[in-house]
């Protein structure tokens, strides 16, 4: 328990990026802040009431999911130093996978992780700009990790500790970092992810490491300014329209279909991909 503490206190400090970067960044763009990247800062920081409201649905679902498993699982591993830094490695593998998938099956990018995509700002605000889908969808690629004999509360100490270490890569005051962004994830490594552009789209996927990225052939360095926000930009800050802009168009979508092999194709399919 000692070791899943340190965990938690690790990714508390993560956390508190913001509270250092955020200043820093507004002071550096003070120059820039308009009322529309004021808006924008807000709707970003808004979009995380749902989930804050629904955590604890969240984490009843999360204790039934990943318990339900660990009743199933015949051995355990037991928690030490060394499989804690173990458990921490395959949690951000599977967050590889999870990542990716949330961007190449429609309906995922639709009704969940397209909503941290939409902003046209990239800054410490952005970090905070998830939908509270992600916390019914995402705990499904972890079960792995419970599976295989990991204590679950080492995989969510695990897990808080690699979603809290992106918080600091939502920032354009930290430029390219040499050998750091070979191995690690980056600022520079997720501004080329939240980049539009059809060089950077679908690239970079990695939470911690952009090791698996380079493994799995999905890496690319920032050579460009990256223009950030969907390919087919929302044009709003209203929450509603943020969480909801690419889930309606994939309704309208699903209804103009004309088979239901159709619509299964546009719900499994990549973004983009055209139904004739």
């Amino acid at each position: 328990m000692e070791i899943i503490g340190a965990f938690e206190l690790l990714a508390a400090a993560l956390s508190a990026a913001i509270l250092i970067m955020l200043p820093i960044e507004l002071w550096r763009n003070r120059r820039t802040l308009n009322r529309a990247a004021w808006k924008e800062m807000a709707a970003s920081a808004g979009v995380l009431l749902p989930a804050l409201a629904t955590s604890g649905v969240v984490v009843a679902f999360i204790t039934v999911l990943w318990g339900t498993a660990d009743a199933l699982t015949p051995w355990r591993i037991p928690t030490t130093g060394w499989s804690a830094l173990l458990c921490l490695l395959f949690v951000d593998f599977l967050f590889y996978w999870d990542h990716r998938v949330a961007h190449r099956v429609r309906v995922l990018w639709a009704v969940a992780h397209s909503v941290h995509h939409s902003s046209p700002r990239y800054d410490q605000t952005t970090g905070l700009r998830v939908s509270f889908v992600d916390g019914f969808t995402s705990p499904w690629f972890y079960l792995p990790a419970v599976l295989i004999g990991f204590d679950p509360l080492l995989v969510a100490a695990a897990f808080g500790v690699m979603l809290a270490y992106q918080q600091w890569l939502h920032t354009e005051t930290i430029g390219r970092l040499g050998w750091f962004d070979r191995v690690f994830n980056s600022p520079a490594n997720h501004r080329v992810h939240h980049g539009s552009q059809d060089v950077y789209l679908d690239k970079n996927y990695g939470g911690i490491l952009i090791l698996w990225d380079r493994l799995f052939g999905t890496w690319e360095p920032e050579r460009e300014q990256p223009v950030y926000g969907l390919t087919t930009p929302i044009g709003s800050s209203h929450l509603w329209t943020v969480h909801m802009a690419e889930a309606s168009a994939l309704w309208r979508d699903l209804r103009a279909a004309r088979s239901w092999r159709d619509r299964l194709r546009l719900v499994i399919a990549p973004p983009g991909t055209v139904v004739p």
